[in-house]
């Protein structure tokens, strides 16, 4: 137990009860469950996205609602096999805006990030992947510890500590968002073209 009241974790397998058990921010008091990441115990690549949204809420499970079939369709056009990575969010529980019988999604504020930051950097610390990809703003955030604009970091993976490099790409819920159907598939081409260079990245620098 650390000095905050957070367990240790000693395991990804004891992650999603200890998840459920989290008082660090209000968020859980809105949330049907917390949403842990997924995916190998040693996986050599961890996509991290932003929060749980209303399916993923709903099922337990990261990247379940829309925005997960778009990541799942192009990580398949990139090579990558989703069983094969760690799936996870930077925060753990739904936060969302009632609008009659509606639960709208709303992004996390930066202390609900920082809160929990606790359970990203366990998940860090046990999968030890080679390659962090964030998935947006607030992934960045919950990675690198700071506020970054995805224009300025988009690129390819750089040092995140002596063990792990970190790239930054758009959430695919960005990407379902765009109105015209030709910017869509620019954007969503892009996309894929970067997951691409990630795993091409983690081709060349596996032993």
């Amino acid at each position: 137990m650390n000095d905050s009241g957070s367990p240790t974790l000693h395991s990804l397998e004891d992650l999603r009860p200890a998840v459920n058990e989290c008082r660090r921010c209000p968020l859980w008091r809105m949330a049907t469950q917390g949403v842990p990441g997924e995916g190998p115990t040693h996986a050599k690549l961890m996509l991290i996205g932003e929060a749980p949204g209303n399916v993923e809420d709903t099922v337990g499970h990261p990247f379940a609602g829309p925005a997960g079939a778009l990541l799942d369709r192009a990580l398949g056009e990139a090579g990558i096999d989703r069983k094969d990575a760690y799936v996870t969010n930077a925060v753990k529980h739904f936060k969302y805006e009632l609008r009659g019988k509606h639960r709208l999604p709303q992004k996390p504020n930066t202390a609900e990030i920082k809160a929990c930051n606790w359970w990203l950097s366990q998940e860090l610390r046990l999968a030890r992947p080679k390659l962090v990809i964030a998935l947006g703003a607030t992934a960045a955030r919950g990675v690198l510890g700071h506020t970054v604009t995805i224009a300025a970091t988009r690129g390819p993976p750089k040092p995140l500590n002596e063990h792990m490099h970190v790239m930054v790409t758009v959430h695919p819920s960005s990407l379902l968002r765009i109105p015209g159907e030709a910017q869509k598939r620019s954007e969503y081409n892009r996309f894929v073209k970067e997951l691409k260079a990630g795993h091409d990245w983690l081709l060349s620098h596996s032993k």
